[in-house]
């Protein structure tokens, strides 16, 4: 029997230009939101010292990072990494960021599950990402031969797609508590709390995007193989 991808190539396409979609929407929105200052008038770097003060937090620094979108929490060296922008403005979108990335420390602390599996699997992960694309490389190269390196190739594969549906809850969460920590400590407005909430819902999708385009590209490997199989 005739495997048919196409649809899998439509899929994949698709992916692409929805995630190209989201990555101009989310930066058109940090640029509307960026624009708009705090009634509270603090600063990226302030509410992120007083977040994780507020939760107990002393081992953690808060740093500037270079770049646009560059912020990330780092549970290796425990810092809480803030854009240049985001670390001295006052906005709603700089008090998103800044909360949201806090929110990842308060997991790490309170040993929030879905962080601790996705840390773990971190390893192995970077592990697989060196060679995982000259694997399946060959094996499409390879394919009228033998189907073993594409086999690998997509059982490698199906670890960062398992990683990137992994983050979601993680993402999804740390949001959950910056909103509601920004909210409760009088941080922003009603009119800046949906500002905030909006910036971070269009950050989310970027990750959702991202796995279901992983997922998108796996099925798009997996078509190859049963296509290549069933010819046999």
């Amino acid at each position: 029997m005739y495997y048919n991808s196409s649809p899998i190539y439509f899929i994949v396409i698709l992916a692409m230009v929805v995630s190209w979609l989201i990555q101009w929407r989310l930066r058109s929105k940090f640029s509307q939101y960026a624009q708009i200052g705090l009634q509270s008038g603090l600063s990226g770097r302030q509410i992120a010292e007083l977040m994780l003060a507020d939760h107990g937090i002393t081992d953690v620094r808060v740093i500037s990072t270079e770049g646009r979108l560059t912020d990330h929490y780092n549970p290796a060296d425990k810092t809480v990494n803030l854009s240049e922008a985001v670390y001295e403005e006052r906005s709603a979108a700089a008090a998103a960021v800044a909360a949201h990335e806090c929110g990842h420390a308060v997991q790490h602390a309170t040993a929030y599950s879905a962080l601790q599996f996705r840390s773990a699997m971190v390893p192995a992960l970077s592990a697989v990402s060196k060679f995982m694309p000259f694997v399946l490389l060959a094996g499409v190269f390879m394919i009228r031969t033998t189907l073993i390196p594409l086999g690998v190739g997509i059982v490698l594969f199906s670890l960062t797609t398992l990683f990137s549906f992994v983050t979601l809850p993680v993402e999804f969460d740390a949001s959950k508590r910056a909103l509601a920590w920004i909210d409760k400590r009088g941080i922003v407005t009603p009119q800046e709390h949906a500002m905030a909430k909006d910036a971070l819902w269009w950050a989310a999708m970027t990750y959702v995007v991202a796995a279901l385009s992983s997922l998108a590209t796996l099925l798009y490997y997996v078509s190859i193989f049963l296509g290549s199989r069933d010819r046999r």
